[in-house]
């Protein structure tokens, strides 16, 4: 190698900060974005109110109608925060735990242990949005156990293990939840709509499922400098002086509390823990340092942009947010795909 060689050759330090620096920039970028939407999801819907008008709510709120009509969005669209930040997050833990590019929250099933636990509880206890959100809860994340149980052999739970099943338990929870849905008229009324994914009529829940999306935010950021270790392999991450085991018992227990949380409060919104990740990962990388805060910032625009555009395409009516996901997200991921950058 020559010395022109030599001079030409990039740093490696200054790439790296470069590289970081850039990634901040993009955040906060992607920050900006997401507070955009939020004035969005506030401002549109049959009665549109001028984004001025939102911030003289939001800072001197009085006796408008103006103000009135912002003060029941808000519930609304923090809850699309709070789903948007959960389903993404945990798409990319599951993604990584189990290295499987199509991993998202079904796949250790806990929308169909939450759909179960629903249909149990409308059975038992009568329809109701707060009930819902405490008996989807607890059945998200039994049936995440149960999975995590009959995937673990005598070398752990390896991802090939997971995978199948979380296929198996999702396929005999379906059956389940069909069978009684069909034998109980008042089951599937509540279900159907449920089921769907919206965020409409349910702002009440961000007070309930709150707490358990900031603690499963918490666990999977603390986590991410060992999610990229367990990546590169089980001896690998030893050798680093971590435990592979500990580390994918409290990722997933983390993504599987955002999951029940995010189910649990607006239905089992599905493309948002698939698509979100991939897409984020096609200018991030495979780093989870930078690859979950994306997904926490993106997420929710995909989400409270999503219900957004499903206030206006059907005004005065409106289309539920989980039928509109996958159409707004679908052509991001096609092109990261196309670009040929997703991967794990």
């Amino acid at each position: 190698m020559t010395a022109t060689t030599l001079e030409r050759a990039p740093h490696p330090v200054r790439g790296s900060r470069s590289r970081a620096t850039g990634l901040a920039l993009g955040l906060l970028a992607a920050a900006g974005l997401l507070a955009l939407v939020l004035g969005l999801g506030v401002a549109v819907g049959s009665k549109s109110v001028a984004l001025g008008d939102v911030w003289a709510a939001l800072v001197a709120p009085d006796d408008s109608f103006e103000a009135a009509v912002v003060a029941s969005r808000i519930p609304r669209t923090l809850l699309g925060l709070l789903v948007g930040a959960s389903l993404a997050v945990a798409g990319a833990v599951i993604q990584g735990l189990t290295r499987n590019p199509l991993g998202d929250p079904g796949l250790l099933g806990v929308n169909a242990g939450a759909s179960m636990s629903v249909v149990l509880a409308t059975a038992l206890l009568g329809a109701g949005v707060g009930r819902t959100v405490w008996a989807a809860i607890p059945g998200a994340v039994l049936a995440a156990v149960v999975v995590y149980v009959v995937g673990s052999g005598p070398a752990g739970a390896t991802p090939v293990r997971l995978i199948l099943a979380g296929a198996a338990v999702t396929a005999a929870l379906v059956a389940l939840v069909q069978g009684l849905s069909l034998a109980l008229p008042e089951v599937f009324d509540s279900l159907r709509f449920w089921s769907i994914g919206s965020l409409a009529g349910r702002g009440e829940a961000v007070g309930q499922v709150g707490w358990f999306v900031l603690a499963g935010l918490l666990v999977c950021f603390a986590m991410a400098r060992a999610l990229n270790a367990v990546e590169l392999g089980d001896e690998a991450a030893t050798s680093l002086g971590l435990s592979p085991g500990r580390t994918k018992v409290l990722a997933a227990a983390g993504a599987t509390v955002l999951c029940a949380a995010a189910v649990a409060a607006a239905g089992p919104i599905g493309f948002v823990g698939l698509a979100t990740p991939h897409v984020v990962r096609s200018f991030t990388g495979a780093d989870h340092r930078w690859l979950l805060p994306y997904c926490a910032v993106l997420g929710p625009v995909l989400v409270i942009g999503s219900d957004v555009i499903g206030r206006v395409v059907a005004r005065p009516g409106e289309l539920m947010v989980g039928a509109v996901t996958a159409f707004v997200g679908a052509p991001f991921l096609i092109a990261a795909v196309r670009r040929g950058r997703v991967g794990l």
